[in-house]
């Protein structure tokens, strides 16, 4: 193939486009951002399951409260009853007598067994509520670093899609001017190397970086400024200057 010098010089500015997009195209999947907002949509997963497990604890806690206080009530109405009919001076049977006494006894022992409970539940609640409330703050800090995070990806994708666009504005005027045989021998390389042009500079190959041995140099030489030479060794059109130094 055959192709104005000019033009095969113009290839290594549509090799320079390429990489640039290639480059953009890896900063987007490894922004560090992308894995610092997967890392805090990890924590608020767990933050949110572990503040449902102490929201349950601390329900389940006040619904021990109410059970542990109504027992108490009605101990008290027991032992109130009890102890105003033993007042009343009813009771004239010595045993109905003893026998309620017994009852009163128990029914306070009842009672300070009961409340001794219930202190220790409030206890247990308060210090549980404590964990509530720094579950919530961790998790609106959690929340607070994901929208930062969130803020600071959508700001650099939103930049790298201008710099993408650029540049593919600036390929297509590039292919644009450039002979539809030699743009289709490009795009064949660039698609299985990576790379479809290269600068030939001091008997090297721009792109795979070594060095052509005797017989490439000399058909280097001897070839037409207009012939569209290739790199033996991995393949991409070799662009010549006026000072390729071979």
């Amino acid at each position: 193939m055959n192709a104005d010098p000019a033009a095969q010089r113009r290839l290594l500015d549509l090799a320079a486009v390429d990489a640039e997009l290639t480059r953009s195209a890896h900063r987007r999947r490894s922004l560090p951002e992308l894995a610092e907002v997967e890392h805090a949509e990890a924590d608020l997963l767990s933050a949110r399951d572990s503040l449902v497990a102490v929201e349950t604890a601390v329900s389940d806690l006040d619904r021990d409260i109410r059970k542990l206080e109504a027992e108490i009530d009605q101990v008290r109405a027991r032992e109130d009853r009890d102890q105003g009919l033993l007042d009343s001076g009813s009771i004239s049977s010595g045993k109905q007598l003893e026998d309620l006494q017994h009852e009163l006894a128990t029914l306070r022992r009842r009672q300070t067994v009961l409340e001794d409970d219930l202190l220790e539940v409030m206890e247990r609640r308060e210090a549980t509520v404590t964990d509530l409330e720094q579950g919530r703050a961790a998790l609106a800090g959690i929340e607070r670093r994901r929208f930062d995070a969130t803020r600071r990806r959508d700001e650099a994708l939103t930049e790298l899609g201008s710099t993408e666009e650029h540049a593919r504005q600036e390929r297509r005027a590039l292919i644009g001017e450039l002979p539809a045989d030699l743009v289709a021998l490009y795009e064949r390389i660039r698609a299985r190397n990576g790379t479809g042009a290269a600068l030939l500079r001091e008997r090297r190959c721009g792109a795979c970086r070594l060095e052509l041995d005797r017989t490439a140099i000399g058909h280097l030489r001897e070839a037409a400024p207009d012939e569209v030479l290739r790199c033996e060794e991995c393949g991409v059109v070799l662009v010549r200057t006026s000072q390729p130094g071979l």
